[in-house]
């Protein structure tokens, strides 16, 4: 990491923060901004935080539909922004709270986002989760869980 101060007339306000992947040599810029100083450590663990939020986004669109709105105006979209955001976060807490109450057993990969959508499409949608589909589902996961 590298830090250097862009405005000299305002110290410490306007930061540019340099990273390099170690594996890759690939350089990644972020321009920063603080209205006081803070320590190189928080500046990096902000721009780290980018990874995570980009990486739910990717998630969101592709569980919960967030990127399927034919935008025509405003309030149709916050709509369904926050209808697409609702069903990620429904996603996410109902799945974290089987992964507490049930362990996975041994042999099956621990329940996901993706697979817990899908359960659910099948449930809702009136797909029967019959013997078969149930039998599927289960040796899709121990495929996956093979190294």
């Amino acid at each position: 990491m590298a830090l250097i101060r862009i405005r000299q007339d305002e110290p410490s306000r306007h930061w540019p923060l340099l990273r390099r992947n170690t594996s890759t040599g690939e350089m990644a810029y972020y321009r920063c901004y603080s209205p006081r100083p803070l320590p190189l450590a928080a500046l990096v663990h902000v721009a780290g935080q980018r990874w995570k939020i980009e990486e739910s986004f990717q998630t969101a669109k592709g569980q919960a539909g967030l990127d399927e709105h034919q935008v025509r105006r405003w309030r149709s979209w916050h709509r369904w922004s926050t209808l697409a955001m609702l069903a990620m976060a429904f996603l996410a807490v109902t799945t974290a709270a089987e992964k507490h109450r049930h362990p996975t057993p041994a042999g099956l990969i621990p329940l996901t986002i993706n697979e817990l959508r899908r359960l659910f499409d099948a449930l809702v949608a009136g797909a029967a989760a019959t013997r078969e589909h149930v039998r599927h589902v289960t040796q899709r996961c121990r495929r996956q869980s093979r190294p």
